[in-house]
């Protein structure tokens, strides 16, 4: 057949695209079918200096301590003392309440913007507390848990979101965007790619300088699909920085499901083979299994191994933000039937069962840590909120040279500060 002959053939099929679709839109029954969910305990849990390439099942398994009554089970149970679960109990129950009064908030118009960490809890406390206090977090924006489990004061926290004269960052970063350096909590920003080139770069000055600190950044699930993730993946692999990479696969990236950037093809794990280093898949609403994951991936990192690529696997309970409205892009309830269930309680449960927890003691903590909370929001309040009482003008003219550019001295005189 000759090249004209070949263009004008009538009987092939048109081409087509393919756009992912969610399971389940506003209206529809809610379906997690396609979800499968391994028993508790299954994975296998690999010695941190074995090769990538013995371990390239695990990105498509799912590593789970937790069971259905609560009881830890399996190689990658962490034996945590009773002590150090409180500690993440306390610190994730105290990011929910928080959330909810900066909430109100919100909607009462004292703060500008709020995001909510609820459902995800379980990521932040427990790297808080599996990673050493020299370690440095590049976090996203719903890792309010990694503040609180290191007891980050909860009235520089209002000050910030209140943008304020008493705010830390002296009005220069959005409400929510934190940044605590002496709490191993790198300045927040909103184009999360940046955080996972940010955290490889600090990594491999920690290893350039041959200091033994090591860097964790994190990204949702609809970051992947931006050239930082990439760029980023290929630098940690090329020069085995010590560093873990997550990705908070929480099944929506703002409106857009987690399909749009590949979950439908493969999992966000196993994009760590195409560069050659190991690639673990989590439950996310698993305390246990966060922390042990996390505290593998830091000895292999500390042991000069390289760098390890976390997904974990969570659900967005709340909204995107206080600009969102997730009815309009999923059913009403989905949140309910997440196949997972609630990481506050099931830490909670896990305590229970072990005889070092009850109702009564959980209502007491909420009690102390809501009065806690009222506190420290009464005493922001005292100061200021949105647009009554704000950092000084002379603020934009500061930290900006070391030494003032000339123009930036004329401004700040023509502004009179």
């Amino acid at each position: 057949m000759d090249v004209s002959a070949r263009r004008h053939k009538t009987n092939r099929e048109p081409l087509a695209l393919h756009v992912p679709e969610p399971p389940a839109r506003p209206g529809d029954p809610v379906d997690f079918s396609h979800i499968a969910i391994p028993e508790a305990g299954a994975m296998r849990c690999p010695d941190i200096a074995e090769p990538e390439p013995g371990m390239r099942d695990l990105p498509y398994g799912l590593i789970r301590v937790l069971d259905d009554e609560g009881r830890a089970v399996g190689p990658w149970d962490p034996r945590l003392d009773p002590d150090t679960l409180r500690a993440g109990l306390r610190a994730m129950l105290k990011t929910r309440l928080f959330d909810d009064r900066m909430f109100r908030a919100h909607r009462q118009g004292k703060t500008s913007f709020y995001m909510k960490s609820l459902g995800e809890e379980a990521i932040g406390a427990a790297q808080a507390i599996a990673l050493d206090n020299g370690d440095m977090n590049f976090p996203t924006y719903r890792m309010l848990a990694w503040l609180m489990a290191r007891d980050y004061p909860l009235i520089d926290l209002c000050n910030q979101i209140y943008s304020n004269e008493r705010d830390p960052l002296r009005g220069r970063q959005l409400p929510i965007l934190y940044s605590a350096r002496d709490y191993g909590f790198y300045s927040l920003s909103g184009n999360l790619g940046s955080r996972f080139g940010h955290a490889v770069g600090w990594a491999m000055a920690s290893a350039y300088s041959g200091d033994d600190r090591i860097a964790i950044g994190h990204v949702g699930d609809g970051t992947t699909a931006e050239g930082d993730f990439h760029e980023a993946l290929t630098f940690a692999a090329v020069y085995k920085a010590p560093v873990i990479l997550c990705v908070e696969n929480n099944q929506w990236a703002i409106s857009s499901f987690s399909g749009i950037a590949g979950a439908g093809e493969t999992t966000f794990a196993a994009k760590a083979i195409a560069y050659g280093i190991p690639g673990l898949r989590v439950d996310g609403n698993d305390f246990l299994a966060v922390y042990a994951a996390t505290l593998w991936a830091a000895d292999r990192a500390r042991a000069n191994h390289g760098p390890t690529l976390i997904e974990f696997f969570t659900y967005r309970a709340a909204g995107h933000s206080t600009s969102d409205d997730p009815t309009r892009y999923r059913p009403a309830d989905e949140a309910a039937h997440w196949p997972l269930g609630d990481p506050l309680d099931r830490l909670k449960t896990h305590l229970i069962a072990l005889g070092e927890w009850s109702e009564d003691q959980h209502d007491a903590l909420s009690a102390q840590i809501t009065a806690d909370i009222k506190s420290a929001v009464k005493q922001a309040e005292s100061i200021g909120t949105l647009g009554t009482s704000k950092p000084n003008v002379r603020e934009m003219f500061e930290d900006v040279f070391a030494e003032p550019d000339w123009r930036i001295i004329e401004q700040r005189r023509e502004a009179g500060v």
